[in-house]
């Protein structure tokens, strides 16, 4: 196979997997972090003061597959579509961290001064999430992505 479309089926990989990625966050969000899961996300719903959060274990654990696809398609076998999978699952992680965990809930103080209409939404629609502090009735399950319902709904009305 030539080395540019080697190159053009990788990055298409990442792509892919990166936006597949925000589906299974929502899933998991959803249905295991809000479900049988949420004596570890509990923690996240809750105001306190500690640096981390029993909530972190979903970091930890969602770490894994991308960690050991990593290793199997570059030490075990060498796979360069398994590598594009694992980049993908890692830029999302990447990505997630920043929007998440700086930007909104500022676990690092960096705010960003230009924000774009659709940064705000997302910021929006997870501080709507946030208004409940139980697993039922929450929305606005995804992480990088928001519908455009929630542009225009008061933080304060949940």
């Amino acid at each position: 196979m030539p080395q540019a479309l080697l190159i053009i089926i990788c990055a298409a990989i990442v792509i892919g997997v990166f936006l597949f990625m925000e589906g299974v966050a929502w899933f998991a969000h959803k249905y295991i972090m809000h479900g049988f899961l949420w004596s570890w996300h509990r923690s996240h719903h809750k105001h306190h003061n500690h640096t981390l959060e029993r909530n972190d274990l979903f970091a930890l654990v969602f770490s894994i597959p991308c960690i050991s696809l990593f290793y199997y398609s570059t030490l075990v076998v060498y796979n360069p579509y398994l590598i594009a999978v694992s980049i993908g699952i890692l830029c999302y992680g990447l990505f997630y961290m920043v929007f998440h965990d700086i930007i909104v809930h500022q676990r690092v103080k960096w705010w960003p001064r230009n924000r774009s209409k659709y940064l705000n939404r997302m910021i929006k629609a997870h501080h709507i999430h946030h208004k409940k502090h139980t697993k039922e009735d929450c929305e606005a399950f995804g992480f990088l992505y928001a519908p455009k319902k929630f542009e225009n709904r008061d933080i304060k009305q949940g």
